[in-house]
């Protein structure tokens, strides 16, 4: 991934960028378009030492990233991939991992397929120590992990979804997402990650954790051409809607920005699990349970996600699109219980 110092005399070309970024308050400035992309080029074909990589990522965390340096990095990644033309309508991003809830959000992108919307999935798991990631949990729904493009096209035309790792589709980037144990920080390729969209699917998810974050999200997004894009503060950092709370979308329609605040479903709180046990998790999408917090969440995700893809017209119609195909999915098909559900995981709250 990066180089061994071999400029002992003369500057690597890649200090230059360092420097922009590290000039101190008043000298320092954010990188132009050019100057990120160019940058972020040479990180992902491995042409910087490792000291400028750390260096660079916690320089761009300090100062936050703007959103003319996320557009560059990546359009750098997506000349990078030179990706396959896959027909997809929904690109949605999981890199976050849950906490406090189970993954709800998947069983809404499930939902979507069964209804004949083809969802392409991508995200990153283990970065960030004790949280449930949707690559440990798709095996237990039945879905395989996909390891190629040609796996991805496959699986979506007979099912309607499919998920690919960034370790798969850019080896790069998924080396450089683990660094988050080794500098304790997270990147700004935890938030370039979710804005990839390689296969120019017709809309984008992506969910933040801090709400500072939505509206670099929504104008880099405008930047990169995206014509239908949702940007919310999802629960635990994942595209999920928390029904407990109001959601604010800051979205792209036909290339337009707009904000849209929807109100919350529930005036009390629920509590979070005191443990994942995904037993019962299996048992609510095969419609044997039933989990007050957990299906408002399937629903008003389900929702978001008609109104990004233009299903529906206004919240209202959306969630009463989603309720019905929440209601009629297709229950007697899911995986029973079985050797998959040993997965237990714990978490600390504190």
């Amino acid at each position: 991934m990066v180089m061994k110092n071999i400029y002992r005399h003369t500057e690597h070309p890649f200090a230059q960028y360092v420097r922009i970024l590290g000039k101190g308050k008043s000298g320092s400035r954010s990188l132009t378009f050019e100057e990120a992309h160019t940058a972020f080029g040479m990180i992902l074909r491995g042409e910087v030492l490792e000291a400028q990589l750390g260096a660079f990522l916690m320089l761009l965390r300090v100062k936050e990233e703007s959103s003319e340096e996320l557009a560059a990095f990546v359009t750098a990644t997506r000349d990078w991939l030179h990706a396959p033309q896959i027909a997809v309508d929904l690109d949605w991003s999981s890199y976050a991992g849950k906490r406090k809830h189970y993954p709800w959000f998947l069983l809404a992108a499930l939902v979507l397929a069964e209804n004949g919307v083809r969802v392409f999935m991508h995200g990153a798991s283990g970065h960030t120590v004790n949280r449930l990631y949707t690559e440990e949990v798709l095996p237990v729904l039945g879905h395989a992990l996909c390891e190629t493009w040609q796996e991805v096209e496959n699986t979506l035309n007979r099912v309607n979804f499919a998920y690919l790792s960034l370790d798969a589709y850019c080896p790069p980037l998924g080396n450089i997402i683990q660094l988050r144990n080794v500098l304790g920080l997270r990147s700004p390729v935890h938030t370039l990650s979710r804005l990839i969209n390689p296969l120019n699917a017709q809309c984008s998810l992506q969910a933040i954790f801090h709400p500072a974050y939505r509206e670099s999200h929504q104008f880099a997004a405008q930047q990169l051409g995206y014509q239908n894009s949702m940007v919310i503060k999802g629960e635990g950092g994942e595209f999920e809607r928390n029904p407990d709370g109001r959601c604010l979308v800051k979205g792209i329609k036909n290339g337009e920005l707009y904000d849209l605040e929807w109100p919350m479903m529930f005036e009390e709180r629920h509590a979070a699990e005191e443990a994942f046990e995904l037993d019962d998790f299996l048992a609510v999408w095969r419609g044997e349970k039933h989990h007050q917090y957990g299906e408002a969440a399937v629903i008003g995700t389900l929702a978001l996600a008609l109104m990004g893809l233009q299903r529906a017209d206004t919240p209202e119609a959306a969630f009463d699109l989603a309720s019905t195909w929440w209601q009629q999915r297709k229950t007697t098909q899911k995986p029973k219980s079985g050797e998959q559900m040993d997965l237990f995981v714990s978490h600390d709250h504190s």
